[in-house]
């Protein structure tokens, strides 16, 4: 019996410090993190040749960097996500995490992304990252998120910044290539997240963030959707017929993806269902997976 009580109470702080660091994880947001270091790999290997050690280095530090940005948002957004149902069982509202450790926790992240990026890499890279935590903590979180529907249109260039970081990791610094890259993801983005926002226009509108679908309705953000769209497609061929350096392996899956991408949208405006929203956003994740890997692709064979 004493056997027994002994094994239970060294069994229950594992059990805390286990839903602790799964708490800890959570506030980084792994699953947005997997598709920022897929454009941060890629465009390095775009970029030359560099060490797997550089690599990992690399995707160390814009982990901790954007994951602290995650943090930060989870500790200022606390208060609407207690009100929605797909964010109420998160580590803050549902009180297993107190909103000061998560800021904090957030900003020691950034902190130590910047140096082990200074480091490892080198200050370029180490600034870009750097400055994607505080585009996506002031700038989207804090400022615009609550004023403006236009909010991921601007708030997304943070999102943007990985494929710089992993060209300036290589190369110590950044050309044309890495800023049309850029250039891809910010006008990606808001086709990408205005179709899931039509998925949860009712649980934004109950908390009053002023997305698109709620301040303008479902109609113009399909319109958006579409000339975003097409917006995107024109950017991707700048790297084969801007000087970006890219050739037909990248132009022909750039083509395939992008009429693909925009032929989606056209069906999202007219069947206006959240099928075809869901089916978007979905494709959108496998098109900037797949948009950069061909540029890999193009490079290296």
């Amino acid at each position: 019996m004493e056997a027994s009580r002994a094994t239970t109470a060294a069994a229950l702080p594992a059990t805390g410090a286990r839903q602790l660091a799964s708490d800890l994880l959570a506030l980084t947001k792994p699953k947005v993190q997997s598709l920022l270091l897929l454009t941060t790999v890629t465009t390095m290997l775009v970029a030359g040749t560099p060490s797997i050690g550089l690599i990992i280095a690399t995707c160390i530090g814009g982990y901790l960097s954007a994951g602290g940005a995650g943090a930060v948002n989870h500790w200022y957004d606390r208060d609407i996500d207690a009100q929605m149902e797909r964010t109420a069982s998160r580590p803050i509202p549902a009180g297993r995490i107190a909103p000061r450790t998560a800021l904090w926790f957030g900003i020691g992240l950034a902190v130590l992304g910047f140096v082990w990026l200074t480091l490892t890499a080198n200050v370029l890279a180490a600034s870009l990252s750097f400055s994607g935590f505080l585009g996506y903590t002031l700038m989207y979180t804090v400022w615009l998120k609550r004023r403006t529907w236009q909010n991921i249109v601007w708030g997304g260039a943070a999102g943007a910044v990985p494929p710089l970081v992993g060209w300036a990791a290589v190369t110590g610094g950044l050309s044309g290539l890495p800023i049309y890259l850029f250039a891809i993801v910010f006008f990606w983005t808001p086709p990408h997240f205005w179709a899931l926002s039509l998925l949860m226009k009712d649980e934004y509108a109950k908390v009053g963030v002023p997305m698109l679908p709620v301040v303008r309705g479902e109609d113009e953000t399909r319109r958006q959707i579409v000339l975003y769209s097409v917006l995107l497609y024109a950017v991707t061929q700048l790297p084969f017929c801007g000087g970006g350096g890219l050739d037909a392996i990248y132009l022909i899956a750039s083509l395939a993806l992008g009429v693909a991408f925009v032929t989606l949208a056209v069906l999202l405006q007219r069947q206006a269902t959240r099928k075809a929203a869901l089916r978007l956003y979905l494709f959108s994740l496998l098109y900037l997976a797949l948009l950069f890997v061909a540029m890999v692709a193009d490079v290296k064979l």
